[in-house]
């Protein structure tokens, strides 16, 4: 009989709870380590049947995923790595996260140097939910089995025939789209209602554009309690794309979800024009 795998997660925010979730539900055991985190992070872990001990721990595991914000990606190898190791047994570290081929590629040099295999991850979709398939990791790299493995415990899984920078690549590519769009939906939005333009915006959204507006309609509400992550992540993008014209794009959206981060942990004077703007299509 196949023994269950255990996986190590270390985050426990909206994505690595969800995935720690689906995987216990599909008999892995989630190990964790709850020291110093708040109420809400050890709800969520609870929750998703994660199970809390030390860092040593880590070590028994088969696989480490990390799924932090992107701005945490390295410093999370640097602190994690040394405790994936234990009689000569180094356990494969798979980075999930946003970032950029650059910055997957030093996180990939730290592996390698603590001995641990190392595979390039990406997730592209929501936080996975019961029974919902709408969520896909790639994974590309040298070793790629410890990760495929985890399609039996139930995640979607595919992998790119590709070193270590792929599959980040690949998001990069489709989340500046998709956050791109969202970005800058967003800033003519706010700026349409500074100037007493918004009705006749929605109007004529609704007129030519009814595809656009279904898509940021969902997707602008949806952003705004995540804009503290997303601005790192167009940091990221900023870099990825090189430093010309499109890179000043991808700053600008930077300052952009950074801004509105800062309104949703204050006066949420923009959170609520964007929610008066979608009301606007509702009311007519």
């Amino acid at each position: 009989m196949t023994m269950s795998k255990t996986i190590a997660i270390l985050a426990q925010g909206a994505m690595g709870a969800a995935v720690a979730r689906r995987l216990a539900e599909n008999g892995a055991t989630v190990i964790t380590c709850l020291a110093g985190r708040g109420a809400a992070s050890r709800a969520r872990a609870e929750a998703a049947g994660m199970v809390d001990g030390p860092l040593d721990r880590f070590a028994t595991a088969d696989v480490f995923l990390s799924v932090v914000p992107p701005d945490a990606a390295h410093v999370t190898a640097q602190d994690v790595l040394p405790y994936l190791v234990n009689d000569g047994k180094h356990v494969p570290y798979v980075d999930c996260n946003a970032v950029s081929p650059e910055t997957v590629r030093r996180i990939a040099a730290l592996a390698e140097a603590s001995g641990s295999a190392f595979i390039d991850a990406s997730i592209i979709g929501p936080p996975p939910k019961l029974g919902s398939t709408s969520t896909v990791f790639y994974a590309s790299g040298e070793t790629l089995e410890p990760m495929l493995d985890l399609g039996g415990y139930g995640l979607d899984v595919r992998p790119l025939d590709a070193g270590v920078g792929a599959a980040s690549s690949l998001k990069m590519c489709y989340a500046g789209i998709a956050k791109g769009l969202t970005g800058l939906g967003a800033a003519m939005i706010l700026a349409a209602t500074r100037e007493g333009a918004a009705g006749a915006l929605m109007a004529e959204m609704e007129r030519s554009q009814p595809e656009i507006l279904g898509l940021l309609r969902t997707r602008i509400p949806d952003m705004m309690p995540k804009a503290y992550r997303w601005s790192g992540e167009m940091e990221e993008i900023a870099g990825f794309v090189g430093a010309d014209e499109a890179a000043t794009i991808y700053h600008g959206l930077a300052q952009l979800y950074e801004r509105l981060a800062q309104d949703m942990r204050s006066t949420t004077t923009e959170a609520d024009a964007l929610e008066r703007f979608f009301d606007l299509g509702q009311s007519r």
